[in-house]
């Protein structure tokens, strides 16, 4: 008898032993998954960010007022606009390894020709072709994962990919304030070409083609059909408008705030500038926290949390300190990439059919959401001022709340669901 229980006791603990080692495997197996998301997400709009980091070297050297350049740095957005919409049509039909690989390649082309670009229509014009390649490859990233993962892992690779997005505001920006400093425009913009090249490469060797979908099934819903099945869908609807609020509120401060910190009298110089983007440290380690959130406390409560965490860091940006100035900038990007991480993959999961196309009109509509807050908010600064400013800010940051408020109190049942009867 106390052979056997001896033998019993070690089977179970072999058992354990077992299951132990198996969890652990799947624990650093989702880490390193998660780590690649994050790399790609961040060569893929590295260049989307960083050159707001010398706006103000950018208006001495093309002699424009800094509502026009940051109207062109910002430009990216239209042509992000318009290729999200495309991608969002055909997005069926393109194979998502491919389509991602070639969009990270040529993106290079426009981001070495800034190098050389003459004049303000000229760098302009580079900008939104930057944008349409950057966006093509964005948002078939996110079709690619919202089908590649179950509802329930697909909230942790979304966040993953937002906290990608993240460290490409910190680490761009940084890189190209020093890169800047040191090489100059030309020699910033062909280092980002590399990156860009880099992410191709990346691309090439960690995502596997996607299986092609049957004959019948592409013809069962045709892509307007879909683009109006998704418009009639309130959820949705709900979902878009917040990413066009979150990006408005987001591009505002961080566009912006860089002409008040050069100025009196906080008066940074553009190394230091640089090292202020470290306030988006913070958010590389609370944005993963998003799908654990939703998970948790549901999306209307997430999104919440995450533009009252934005709201609250307003009044700080209004401050003639700058520990103030910058402690508000750690809440704005804290609260904005929380919120976007949530309703990105909320936006994905309440998709029935054709994802590609959902993650398209919110990419969209994000984007449009950035090129309308430079170009209102850029007026606003040049004539009204920073104040004015900071509550063109908020009004965006309440507009989103409310739609927030709109959504079902514990949407990612349904999401679950939704996932389930969509493949």
């Amino acid at each position: 008898m106390k052979m056997g229980a001896m033998t019993d006791t070690s089977i179970a603990g072999a058992a354990r032993l077992m299951t132990a080692m198996d969890e652990s495997r799947k624990t650093s197996g989702a880490l390193a998954r998660e780590l690649l998301i994050g790399l790609t997400a961040f060569l893929t709009v590295v260049d989307l960010f960083a050159t707001q980091a010398i706006l103000p070297t950018l208006v001495r050297h093309y002699q424009v007022t800094p509502a026009a350049m940051g109207l062109a740095v910002n430009a990216c957005t239209m042509g992000m606009a318009i290729s999200g919409l495309v991608v969002a049509l055909f997005a069926r039909r393109i194979d998502r390894r491919l389509g991602i690989l070639v969009s990270l390649a040529l993106l290079a082309m426009p981001t070495a020709l800034l190098a050389v670009a003459p004049d303000l229509m000229s760098f302009t014009l580079l900008r939104i072709a930057q944008g349409v390649f950057m966006a093509a490859a964005f948002t078939l990233t996110l079709a690619y994962l919202g089908e590649e993962y179950s509802a329930v892992d697909a909230a942790g690779a979304f966040a993953a990919y937002i906290t990608g997005n993240v460290a490409s505001n910190l680490i761009g920006r940084l890189m190209s304030a020093a890169l800047t400093d040191h090489l100059g425009l030309a020699g910033n913009f062909y280092i980002f070409a590399l990156l860009n090249l880099a992410g191709a490469l990346l691309v090439y060797f960690t995502v596997h083609k996607t299986p092609r979908m049957p004959a019948m099934a592409a013809v069962l819903v045709s892509p307007l059909a879909a683009w109006a099945q998704h418009l009639r869908n309130p959820a949705l609807r709900a979902g878009f408008g917040i990413g066009f609020c979150i990006l408005f509120a987001f591009i505002g401060t961080f566009t912006f705030v860089n002409f008040v910190l050069t100025r009196e009298p906080l008066s940074l110089g553009v190394m230091q500038l640089g090292f202020v983007y470290f306030v988006f440290l913070p958010s590389v380690i609370t944005t993963p926290l998003a799908g654990h959130a939703v998970r948790r406390l549901g999306t209307r409560t997430s999104l919440c949390v995450g533009l009252a965490t934005a709201g609250i860091g307003l009044p700080l940006l209004l401050a003639p300190s700058l520990p103030a100035v910058l402690i508000g900038m750690v809440l704005v990007g804290v609260g904005t990439f929380f919120a976007q991480a949530t309703a990105t993959g909320f936006v994905s999961h309440t998709a029935t059919v054709d994802r590609g196309a959902a993650s398209g009109i919110y990419l969209a509509c994000y984007f449009l959401g950035g090129l309308a807050g430079t170009a209102v908010l850029g007026q606003t600064f040049d004539r009204l001022g920073w104040v004015a400013t900071v509550i063109g800010i908020g009004l965006s940051l309440a507009v989103a709340s409310v739609l927030a408020s709109m959504l079902m109190a514990e949407p990612e049942k349904s999401n679950c669901d939704i996932a389930r009867s969509s493949r």
